[in-house]
């Protein structure tokens, strides 16, 4: 008996031994342990005329509005319901792993935002954990908005406390199991200062701003970039707008080469590239605000990035891409 003993306790340890080093090879600890995060401060960002201007430009830039004010997309461009700038809404798309809500964000102290202290707000935008401590899903780009600088996202707060208070009840984020647990390896902290980029470098400014504001052309999987395909498009949004893929900005062919610098800026501003109006989820009703000069610096950097082979066609049926991974229309032709 004491033989049998000693073989079954060896065996439960080889079996513990072999299922740690599968979790530390694949998914790792976290879903266990929970999110990297670090505890919030008691810092205070000043409201100025400066930050509260400039506030606005990020977040049109961020395209914010899409998920937390709620649209009318039948009508061209989406514009937002009266009234209802940032007050969040239940946002119902198809193959999201339950049920996904972009909280009031206004300064409303029962059902929004007026109770987060302003590095609550900074840890959700930047870093991906909630006021509560939940981890956010990551359809919020918390990812690209990590290395926003500390006065961009003081300017967004800025900005979001001078917004007029809604109440708004709405129901909590609830995501399914594993999801659950597997979103908690995504959340990254911000522990040192960010400080803003050389906004007369306009490549490195049009790099940074780029990707705050263009994230839905890099693809992801499992919400981590896929290798390869940066700014070449692939990322199928399917919601109320309707079920578009995002375009490949690169410099190919296949992307927008043909593309001047006036021909940029119209696409942006008006959501028509010569005749052919954009989709809605473009947000091309919020860029029209953005400063010029902005605009200008991410069609420079777009000009230098490395061209990328990947045909998108949204006037053409979905078929699969080998590239992407995705069914998009011209999916065949990569």
């Amino acid at each position: 008996m004491k033989m049998l003993g000693k073989i079954l306790l060896l065996v439960v340890l080889a079996i513990v031994l072999l299922l740690s080093a599968a979790i530390t090879l694949t998914v790792g600890w976290r879903p266990i342990l929970g999110p990297r995060h670090r505890a919030t401060n008691d810092r205070v960002f000043e409201p100025t005329p400066a930050r509260l201007a400039h506030g606005r430009d990020v977040v049109n830039l961020a395209g914010c509005g899409i998920c937390h004010t709620p649209r009318n997309w039948k009508e061209r461009g989406a514009p937002e319901l009266p009234g209802s700038t940032m007050m969040g809404q239940d946002f119902p798309l198809p193959g999201l792993p339950g049920r996904v809500v972009a909280p009031n964000l206004t300064p409303d102290p029962e059902t929004g935002a007026g109770r987060w202290t302003d590095d609550q707000m900074a840890r959700s935008i930047r870093e991906g954990i909630g006021h509560d401590g939940r981890t956010i899903f990551p359809i919020m780009p918390y990812s690209a908005y990590h290395s926003m600088s500390d006065e961009d996202v003081a300017s967004v707060i800025v900005y979001l406390r001078s917004l007029p208070a809604v109440r708004h009840a709405l129901p909590a984020t609830k995501i399914n199991f594993p999801v659950n647990l597997l979103v908690r390896t995504v959340p990254e902290p911000v522990t040192q200062p960010v400080p803003d980029v050389d906004r007369k470098d306009i490549i490195q400014r049009g790099r940074y701003l780029a990707t705050i504001g263009c994230g839905c052309h890099n693809p992801t999987e499992h919400g981590q970039p896929l290798p390869g395909t940066e700014w070449a498009g692939g990322e199928v949004l399917e919601g109320p707008w309707g079920n578009v893929t995002s375009a490949n900005l690169t410099p190919d062919a296949s992307g927008i080469s043909y593309y001047d610098e006036a021909t940029f800026l119209k696409a942006l501003r008006t959501g028509y590239v010569g005749a052919r109006p954009l989709n809605s989820i473009m947000p091309f009703g919020e860029l029209q605000y953005v400063p010029e000069e902005d605009l200008k610096a991410i069609y420079a950097y777009l000009r230098t990035i490395p061209p990328v082979k990947h045909r998108v066609d949204n006037s053409l049926p979905p078929t699969y891409c080998k590239f992407c991974r995705r069914n998009h229309g011209a999916g065949d032709q990569n």
